[in-house]
This record gives structure tokens, sequence and C-alpha cells, in this order.
């Protein structure tokens, strides 16, 4: 993009206001100053970790989301598990005269028993088939010219003639084709069979379809249909990874959330459940944000996701523990295991017990797993505390390298249990509440466990809606003063990071996208604003007649190994009605400021702009050159604003 720098080769400023909408200037020509102290030597380091994100499933993030399967429902075990069901959103092609479909609990696959029976009645079918048909996640998008990989498990009384194609959802075009056959001799008995489909036409909204013209009975389960290019051939949508990497994310926190606990434990994500092969895994019902989802994002792809766009992995369990009920510690023992069995799984050797499962999966060297949080958001039920502490002294005795994160707040008050992190969210429902959250870490003392605000975000109806302006820039105060606090604060990630535009369960999201397009909300602008922050340099900086309730400032100096160079960044975010005029000056910083130097805002006309489909760049960081750079200079902070003055020397 060209706001954007591709390597930390000059010395940048980065200057944060925040002035809430709530606040008025009572003149607003009067000029605050910002003193900044860039001398050699001043500052101190601002942990690598800084900033990250976090991945839910929830929104349909991940499951007709981030994870490329088209096929929603592919093994008919939505519907029910363990009896005969419905098969939404599957559709019948076809009259009733001419075919039966229900499902039958005769799968080959032991964890996901269900399968769809088709009896095809019709001695003479019509030319085009019959079957059934996906209409995927609100929609299959196939491209003209692009692949597209279906797998199907098929039986069959009798040979196998089937058609396997995308076709338009209004009207039936077809887009792409392929004929499956199998001898009756090779389909007895449950069999896997693969096609790839080339498109030949586009169309945002289409559905995959099954048919045959063959009278007699078959069995179908576990149907999918891939693309072909996926990020790195891993299965992850690759417009939305790409959004990903322009954050440079530090860590990648999955898979929840409240994902993790569930409403029940019987629905709680278990990371067993969701390795090896895709057509084994059982899926599960998602209690909290209500839909089916098969796995397919486990936790092996978690690992992979965090290894592929270069973040660490913090990986989140379930201790016992959901929003209803509770393993009493005295038999947390299983779940303990579990856990012990999980790490295994990411750091054991290619020979250990669940290392050799992944190995199975194609990556024989461990992951890079060293953070790992004991629940979310359960500290104050009955059993957190015992259960934690098994948890904390299992994993500390056989993995003590290992970071281990708490669900309880030690902002405020020193926790009563052992922890190498504490986790802290916040969801304020007002502006200036978000801002003044900047101070909650001012005089939390330094001897115990590090912070970790692995959610934060500006929400509700009235300010933040579906991604306001507004919103975003309170959050901006907040993350300056997580810097101002980087020696405490060391890990930090919006929540939520994706959501689907068919199914808003949470608003507002860094990332909305639907099945062909997606862009970032002004609050994934902010992110992107400060994804530089990580491992640079803190710099003492100071504001002057100003109303420090309202305005925020923060400057860090980074340092690029490539070229031995460095550069100053300056963010500014005014959040009120008013422009700030503002006096930046710069000691020890150089006596000369190129004119390369450059102004980035992040600004609309009215506070509660937000981007969308018809405008995704409404609210999007513009660049130009900064006028007259110098040591001394008074620059315009428009309102609702956050600006970015890159300063090089």
């Amino acid at each position: 993009m060209s706001f954007s720098k591709a390597s930390c080769s000059f010395l940048r400023i980065y200057l944060i206001i925040v002035s809430c909408v709530a606040f008025h200037c009572n003149a607003a020509d009067q000029i605050s100053t910002l003193f900044v102290n860039a001398s050699h030597g001043s500052g101190r380091p601002i942990p690598n970790t800084l900033f990250g994100i976090f991945f839910e499933e929830i929104n349909h993030a991940g499951t007709g989301g981030l994870w490329a399967e088209l096929v929603n429902n592919r093994g008919f075990e939505a519907g029910g598990t363990r009896f005969l069901s419905n098969i939404d959103p599957w559709t019948i092609v076809g009259t009733e005269s001419s075919i039966l479909v229900q499902t039958e609990l005769n799968s080959c696959f032991e964890r996901n028993k269900v399968a769809l029976r088709i009896d095809v009645l019709c001695d003479k079918c019509p030319s085009h088939g019959v079957g059934i048909s996906n209409p995927g996640f609100w929609g299959m998008n196939i491209v003209k010219g692009k692949k597209y990989k279906v797998v199907f498990f098929v039986r069959s009384i009798g040979a196998l003639d089937m058609t396997v194609s995308f076709r338009k959802a209004q009207g039936g075009e077809i887009l792409a084709s392929s004929n499956v056959k199998g001898s009756a001799l090779e389909v007895s008995e449950w069999k896997r069979m693969e096609t790839t489909l080339v498109a030949t036409a586009s169309c945002s909204n289409s559905n995959l379809v099954l048919t045959t013209t063959q009278k007699g009975k078959l069995w179908l389960d576990q149907i999918s249909a891939m693309p072909v290019d996926t990020f790195k051939g891993h299965g992850f949508r690759s417009d939305l990874v790409d959004m990903l990497l322009q954050l440079k994310p530090a860590f990648l926190r999955f898979p929840g959330g409240c994902f993790v606990e569930g409403k029940t434990l019987s629905n709680a994500f278990r990371w067993k459940d969701s390795v090896g092969p895709w057509e084994q895994r059982p899926g599960h019902f998602g209690d909290v944000w209500n839909y089916w989802t098969d796995d397919a994002f486990g936790y092996f792809e978690g690992l992979q996701l965090a290894e592929d766009i270069g973040a660490a992995p913090v990986w989140v369990f379930n201790n016992g523990i959901s929003h209803t009920d509770e393993i009493d510690t005295s038999v947390i023992g299983p779940f303990v295991q579990e856990a012990l069995d999980g790490i295994e799984f990411a750091r054991g050797k290619a020979t250990s017990t669940w290392g050799s499962v992944r190995a199975s999966m194609g990556h024989p060297q461990p992951f890079n797993l060293k953070y790992v949080g004991v629940g979310n958001e359960d500290c104050g039920k009955k059993n957190y505390h015992g259960n934690y502490l098994a948890f904390y002294n299992a994993i500390r005795r056989v993995y003590p390298d290992i970071q281990i994160i708490s669900n309880c707040d030690a902002s405020l008050r020193p926790l009563d249990h052992p922890a190498d992190l504490y986790d802290y969210h916040t969801y304020p429902l007002d502006a200036r509440n978000m801002f003044s959250n900047a101070h909650v870490f001012d005089k939390t003392p330094r001897n115990g466990p590090k912070a970790f605000v692995s959610e934060y975000a500006l929400i509700g109806e009235k300010q933040a809606k579906h991604g306001t302006l507004l919103g975003a820039v309170s959050e901006a105060g907040f993350l300056i003063g997580l810097e101002r606090n980087s020696d405490h604060v060391v890990m930090a990630s919006y929540a939520p990071l994706f959501v689907n535009a068919h199914d808003r369960m949470w608003n507002p999201d860094a990332i909305v996208f639907d099945n062909n397009q997606a862009y970032g909300t002004p609050s994934y602008w902010v992110q992107y604003m400060f994804r530089e922050s990580n491992g640079a340099t803190f710099l003492n900086s100071k504001l002057h007649n100003t109303d420090l309730n309202s305005v925020a400032a923060s400057a860090i100096l980074c340092h690029n190994p490539l070229n031995n160079s460095t550069y100053l960044k300056i963010k500014v975010a005014n959040i009120g009605n008013n422009k700030v005029n503002l006096k930046i000056s710069l000691e020890g910083f150089g006596s000369k400021i190129q004119t390369a130097s450059t102004k980035t805002v992040l600004t609309s006309r009215n506070a509660f702009d937000e981007n969308s489909f018809l405008d995704p760049k409404k609210i999007t960081p513009q660049q130009s050159q900064l006028k007259s750079p110098s040591n001394e200079m008074i620059v315009i902070i428009p309102p609702v604003s956050l600006t970015v003055f890159d300063m090089i020397r």
C-alpha cells in the first residue's frame, strides 16, 4: 500500500493523541507541546511480543471463513451425530418420485457415523440427473480459471457414475464439471474419490452439485471442496491471511475465547477431536456461538497458521470449566493429561506418542509452542483455583520453559497463585472509558507476573456499532497506554479478529468478509499503524498545555539490523470535535531531518463513519509528505483522527 514502509531503514516518530468526543476544546487555537527525548541511550525496549492477534471460532471466522473449505456440513453431522436428522443446508436435486434421501448411522468413520443414503428411483432420470446440492456458507465463490479439489467417500450397490459440478445458484449454469466412475466391485465398500474441477466461468453465489442418472442405491459421506491455491497449500484463505500478515503479528492466540469453554463441557472444544485426517474428525456444535463446526480448522491448523505468518502460538485449553458446569479438582486429572498431551503434540519428538500424530499430518519438526492459557475468563468460578494449580504444577514439572497464563486479573491486586502472565480483558461501551483504560497499568506493581491484554475493543451500538472511526481512535489511546506500560504489559490483541458479514454474532470486529471479499474496519487500521512497535525502543515524552484526560502521546525508536539505521515514530490520535495544534520538540534526534519524512492520517468526516463492502476504503491511512520537518515544528491534528509522523534523519 502507498502508505507503508517496506523496512526500518529510516528514523520515524509515532505520536498518538486521543481526545474523546465527549470533550470539547475551549480554545481550538491553543498550542499544545510534546517534548520527546530521542538522545542515544534514552528510553527502554518494548517487548517484541507486544502486539499480536487473537483468533476465535466466532462469527464463522474459521468455518466458512479463514478455513477455505467450501462445503457446509460436509459430513451430515450438523443436524445430529447419534440419530437420523435433517441435512441442512444440503438440498435435494430431483422430485420425490425420482429420489429418496435420508441419513443413516453406517459411515465407515467411527467418530462420525452419520452418512447420507440416496435411493435413485427413476428408470429414466432427467438428463441433468438427480442428487444433492450444497450452497456452502451463503454461496460458494467460484472463480474462472481456478482449480478446486473435490473429495468424497462413497459406497454403492452397483457401479457408480456420478457428475460433480459447480453451478450457479440462480439458473443452474454449470461453472465446472467432472465425471466420477467406479465399478460395482470398487464401490461395494466405502471408497475415497477425488477429482479436480477447473472453473470455466465465475460466480460468487454457486452450489456444489453431485448427481447421477443411474437407478440404484448409494451412500455418501465427508464431501469436501477446496480451492487448490490456499495460503502455502495449508488450507487457509489467502486474501484473509494476507490481511493478517500486514499487521506483522508477534503472536497468535487461539482457538478461543468462549469457544474453548462451551456453554456445557459436552460442547467444549477438545483438541484431540480436531487432529488427524479431516474426514475422521467428529466435529462439534459450538453452543456459545450457536453453529456447527467440523473442526477442520483444529489445533494443528492453529499451530500451522502461527508458523506460516511468523507468529508465536498461544494455545488456550479448557481447564474443566464451561459456562454452566465444572469438573471438581479432585477428578481433574484426565483434563490435565489432555493438556500435557497437547503440548507433546506441538513440541514432542516425531517418535513420541502425540508427536508422531503431528508428524503423520506432515509436520515432523516440533512447533515453537511457548505460551499456554489455562482456561478463558474462568477466574472466580468455584473450581478454577484448584484446577489451575493442578495444570500449573503438572506443566511446570514437565515443561519448565513454557509461559503459563492465568485467567485472574492482577492489575489491581497480586495473584494468590503462581503464574508467568495474567489475562486482562476490557470491552468498554463508552469511548471515554476506553481511552481512560490507558492508565489501568500505571500503578501495577512490576514484581509479579506480566500482563497479557488478550481481548480489548470498544463495543456497543451507540458508539462502536460495526466498527466506527470513534471506536478505533479511542482504542489507539488505550494502546498508547500499553506502550507506556510495556515494561509490564508484554502482549496485547484486539477481539474479535474476524466476522463473516452473514453471521454477526459479535460487533465490532477487525476484519469483515464474505465469500469473495474482505475489508478492514478502522480498528484494523489502528492495529496496522501500531505494527512496528514490537521490539522498538519506547522514548520518554511529555505533553504540556493540553487536557491529559483527553490527549495521549507516545514516541518510539526502531532499529533496523539490516543496515544499522534507526527511525523515530510519533503517533497522535484525537477524538475530540476540534483540531489540535501541536508543537513537537525533539531533543537528541539530530540536527537535520530529511524531507522524505511523512505524515499518515486515519480520519473521516464523521466520528461514526464506518467502512463497508460498498466503500471498503472510506477510512484507511492516507500518507503525505511532511512539510518542513524539523526538531521544532507545529503540526495540526485533525478532529477524531490517528496521525503518524515518520521522521527520517
